[in-house]
């Protein structure tokens, strides 16, 4: 038995009603724990709202729904969840524009910086509402008790979260509101969160797009490229392609991936390929020299990065015969598919990567180059695979690739990012060139925009 002071009076609670206050205050904590590693477990707004939907019309109602304010100042349900089985109807998930002044339902009030809004009976009818109440109206139509509580984060409003309870359950009342209220807290958090990751992701694309170069225009030898972000995490990296002409007249073809995931490995790939133009440009040298002097310069300018990389020469008369002159530092190796559809990986001239060591040697290949062959450069998201061996990944790689043979560099690329990388944990590029026929002729270069 506990004996609470109150004003000077000792007030009896049994042992029941201690009970019932204990559980209260378990079930609110473990609803706001799941919560917490609901919208922990993404940075997808989407998918955060969702998960939180599921939880909350499990532990706190029957129905519950999310509207998110947009970018150009509409409202979009991103989600609409039962606590029965089954999915929600599509037609839930409505856009709406924004409310009008004559608006003056629950979702207006709140979306206006009113709430949370406790809900019973007649609070909810339809009744000489604006037409725009209609949606939230429907939404609450067999509702015997509802929440709808403003989204906020800095002091703005970014959303309505609204929960019901229908039938015989025990309607929503005012000691409910202190735990949506901070439910809700931590929801408008989450979602600004999301949304300052999504922008600084967004800038760091359009960076690392921008810091990668134009191809080459050389009549004779098509080439085309291609850079694609994490599908799965959203995030840019190190990867890297690029291809110059040489004062010597010969091609280049250059892949590499700088270690890291970040804002930061963007900015280190574009000085590493900036440095290796320079080098390869000024020294006109054999392959493995070239990233010889690439290591050295690296380690004095840019210490404790590393990178793989491929530096390759495209060289021959004109009209061919054409061969590849190449070094790989600790990159993977390029695919050659012939016109036929026959494929094999170029293998030689294997060393280190880039900033591992300067006293090591490297050693460089060359390799004949058929005519109306194609060959790819790549980097290892294109391929590599949770619990799957490197040699699986390479002849997944071979299969795709030998049934594009013929097809356009551009579609050859379009089609391998389709098929290999759609859900790829990492991001890729890749470079692809094909030859020409034997004896065309080879004319002056130009650029293109890639």
């Amino acid at each position: 038995m506990v004996s609470p002071v109150v004003q000077g009076k000792s007030l009896k609670v049994d042992d029941y009603d201690v009970d019932a206050i204990l559980q209260q205050a378990l079930d609110r904590l473990t609803a706001l724990a799941d919560i917490n590693s609901a919208l922990a477990g993404t940075l997808e707004e989407a998918e955060g709202m969702r998960r939180v939907a599921r939880i909350v019309a499990r532990r706190l109602g029957d129905r519950c729904a999310v509207d998110l304010l947009s970018d150009q100042g509409g409202i979009e349900r991103v989600c609409v969840t039962r606590a029965e089985a089954g999915p929600s109807p599509r037609e839930e998930l409505v856009t709406m524009p924004p409310p009008p002044e004559s608006a003056t339902g629950p979702l207006a009030r709140v979306l206006r910086g009113a709430g949370p809004l406790l809900l019973t009976g007649a609070d909810h009818t339809s009744d000489d509402r604006d037409p725009w109440d209609a949606g939230q109206t429907l939404l609450l139509a067999d509702a015997t008790s509802a929440v709808v509580a403003p989204l906020r984060a800095r002091r703005e409003v970014l959303g309505a979260l609204t929960v019901s309870r229908s039938g015989e359950h025990p309607p929503l009342t005012e000691q409910d509101l202190p735990l949506i209220d901070d439910l809700v807290h931590r929801i408008g958090l989450a979602v600004e969160n999301a949304r300052l990751h999504h922008e600084t992701q967004r800038i760091a694309e359009r960076l690392q797009r921008s810091l990668l170069p134009q191809l080459p225009h050389i009549d004779g030898l098509k080439m085309a490229a291609r850079y694609a972000p994490s599908q799965a995490t959203a995030e840019v990296g190190g990867d890297w392609y690029d291809s110059f002409r040489l004062p010597t007249g010969q091609t280049t073809l250059i892949i590499g991936d700088v270690t890291g995931h970040d804002l930061k490995a963007a900015v280190t790939m574009s000085q590493l390929r900036n440095m290796l133009r320079g080098i390869a440009s000024d020294r006109q040298e054999p392959p493995e020299k070239i990233l010889h002097r690439m290591d050295v310069a690296q380690h004095s300018l840019y210490p404790g990065t590393t990178a793989t990389c491929i530096y390759a020469i495209v060289q021959g008369p004109e009209g061919g015969p054409w061969q590849l002159d190449y070094a790989t530092a600790g990159h993977l190796p390029p695919l050659l598919v012939t016109h036929d559809g026959d494929t094999r990986y170029l293998t030689g001239g294997h060393s280190h990567i880039l900033g591992a060591s300067t006293d090591l040697p490297r050693t460089s290949a060359i390799e004949a180059l058929p005519a109306r062959s194609t060959l790819l450069l790549y980097t290892d998201g294109l391929i590599e695979r949770r619990s799957e061996s490197i040699d699986r990944s390479l002849t997944r790689l071979r299969q795709h690739a030998a049934a594009l043979a013929r097809e356009s560099p551009d579609t050859f690329c379009d089609e391998l990012l389709t098929g290999l990388a759609s859900d790829s944990a990492d991001d890729v590029a890749l470079l692809a060139l094909r030859l020409p026929s034997a004896g065309r002729p080879k004319k002056k270069t130009t650029t293109r925009a890639d």
